[in-house]
């Protein structure tokens, strides 16, 4: 089991932005509908500039709900916390797993990033 890609949080090229018809006579009844797009990097990110976004090859994690094709969401300016999934470096690979000590710092493994969000196709 294995990641497939990693891939940084890149800013939107374009936002909508609501506006008000600029037409003479009547208005459109829709114009008042006008909305602007959902924007998942906002909503899913605190910290742009340390998410990463990774997609998971294989069903090995699925103890953690993580199945093949998924994509983690991984902040690196979080701080563990006790019962919180991370990617760690263990002998070199990356790993998912369950923080469970907070006590001491394990040579073998590295805090790499706090798993935030789990995202799983339908």
């Amino acid at each position: 089991m294995e990641f497939d890609e990693l891939h940084k949080i890149k800013r939107p090229e374009q936002t909508h932005k609501a506006g008000s018809s600029e037409q003479t006579g009547f208005p459109s009844p829709a114009t008042h509908y006008l909305e602007s797009t959902l924007d998942l990097n906002l909503i899913l990110t605190k910290n742009r500039d340390a998410t990463f976004f990774i997609r998971v090859k294989g069903n090995g994690w699925s103890e953690y709900t993580i199945r093949d094709q998924d994509v983690l969401i991984i902040d690196r300016s979080l701080h563990a916390a006790l019962g919180k999934l991370a990617v760690v470096v263990r002998d070199g690979d990356f790993k998912v797993e369950r923080i469970t000590k907070l006590t001491e710092k394990d040579s073998e493994v590295m805090l790499w990033g706090v798993i935030t969000y789990i995202i799983h196709a339908l």
